[in-house]
């Protein structure tokens, strides 16, 4: 892991880039001198790990004592875009103006995503756990298709936090029944790409003996921000 620039914020949190080979990550840490336990944050939709809204969920965070990192996925961010990756984007926009089915676009395109993306995380993982200013417990918040994958193969994993938004995999369907950790599930009761029904049932799917859902009204993008006080309560139940 090779550092590139750091900053100190305002409110004390330390921003580090990084690299590791071809992944480009982002790590917050607090001010705290002692170890801190880590979360790391998934994103998808094609997003960068500098969006606006993950960046602020970071600094949250790690302002109330979480050390948080993020990656850009295969494709994603600063990574470069294969053919295939345009080619899947094209289709969907096409099929979604069309009002045609696009589950198997996204088949096409997340399955294959979520089974380069874990591997990667794991890597990184290695790597943050080797770093003196951390030292787990970690948890792990955001894209749930790689969250359930990574939560099944991943036994550091403590606990997660999953956003319902985003479609999963039948393959990571079938997977959440093999995660046990403590969960907290947000779903977006209006999501506009995201059938209700089909996240209800992937929470009852969830094999955790503990598992929370919270439904908020409005759309794909409109998660109201008091989730991420609730999101690092839950964590701090778990990781500290």
């Amino acid at each position: 892991m090779r550092f590139t620039s750091e900053q100190r914020l305002d409110d004390g949190v330390l921003e580090r880039e990084f690299t590791l080979g071809e992944i480009p990550g982002t790590l917050w840490t607090p001010e705290s001198a002692t170890p801190a336990p880590l979360i790391l944050i998934g994103h998808n939709g094609g997003l960068h790990r500098r969006e606006s809204r993950l960046v602020a969920r970071a600094r949250q965070s790690a302002a109330y004592g979480y050390a948080v990192a993020a990656i850009d996925a295969p494709g994603h961010g600063d990574r470069p875009r294969s053919a295939g990756d345009d080619q899947a984007r094209a289709d969907l926009r096409r099929a979604m103006q069309a009002g045609e089915p696009v589950d198997e676009i996204f088949e096409s395109f997340i399955g294959p995503l979520v089974e380069e993306a874990v591997p990667e995380w794991r890597t990184t993982l290695d790597a943050l756990l080797a770093l003196p200013e951390i030292g787990g417990p970690v948890g792990y918040s955001g894209w749930t298709a790689v969250g359930i994958r990574l939560a099944v193969v991943e036994p550091r994993i403590a606990a997660a936090g999953f956003f319902a938004g985003g479609y999963v995999p039948r393959a990571q369907r079938e997977e959440a029944r093999q995660v046990t950790i403590p969960l907290l599930f947000l779903l977006q009761w209006d999501d506009e790409g995201n059938p209700r029904q089909r996240a209800l049932d992937l929470f009852d799917t969830f094999g955790s003996q503990e598992k929370t859902l919270h439904a908020n009204l409005g759309g794909h993008a409109g998660t109201p921000w008091f989730e991420v006080d609730d999101g690092d309560r839950f964590f701090a139940r778990h990781l500290k």
